[in-house]
């Protein structure tokens, strides 16, 4: 018998039906997208209706507010971070490998090329045992 949270996949545990910004918009629509759907980060996608990134609440307001940009001219694809992603079909243990070796706590699910929802560190550390857990924990809060 395996460990609990070794056999899940990520579409079993992640946020359905991720809502993408597109790479033209402006971060003020991204901001109220956020508060809208009372997220802190969003996946971008291209005129493609392609992943081209994600933006969080914490990258507008460092790269953008603190910086002195504009809300309204600024677009979500200039603040495009970190193209990784994990196939829905993917197991847990995968998603928490790429979550701590990028150091990051959410990842766009991607399922037939296109994006199909979010999974973050919540949702994954429900999953794991205790020992897991820390370990987890360690390598995406312990900076590289």
């Amino acid at each position: 018998m395996s460990a609990p949270g070794t056999d899940k996949r990520v579409q079993d545990v992640m946020h359905h039906g991720a809502e993408c910004i597109g790479e033209h918009d402006s971060l003020r629509k991204a901001t109220r997208m956020m508060r809208d759907l009372s997220v802190g980060a969003l996946p971008i996608c291209g005129d493609d209706d392609r992943l081209k990134g994600i933006i969080t609440d914490r990258d507008i307001v460092i790269e953008c507010c603190a910086a002195d940009k504009d809300l309204d001219s600024t677009t979500a694809g200039e603040l495009a971070r970190g193209l990784v992603w994990v196939k829905a079909d993917s197991g847990v243990e995968e998603a928490l490998e790429k979550m701590g070796r990028h150091q990051v706590k959410r990842l766009p699910v991607i399922d037939d090329r296109r994006i199909v929802g979010m999974v973050s560190e919540a949702d994954l550390a429900k999953e794991l045992p205790d020992d897991k857990l820390a370990d987890f924990v360690h390598r995406i809060y312990t900076p590289s």
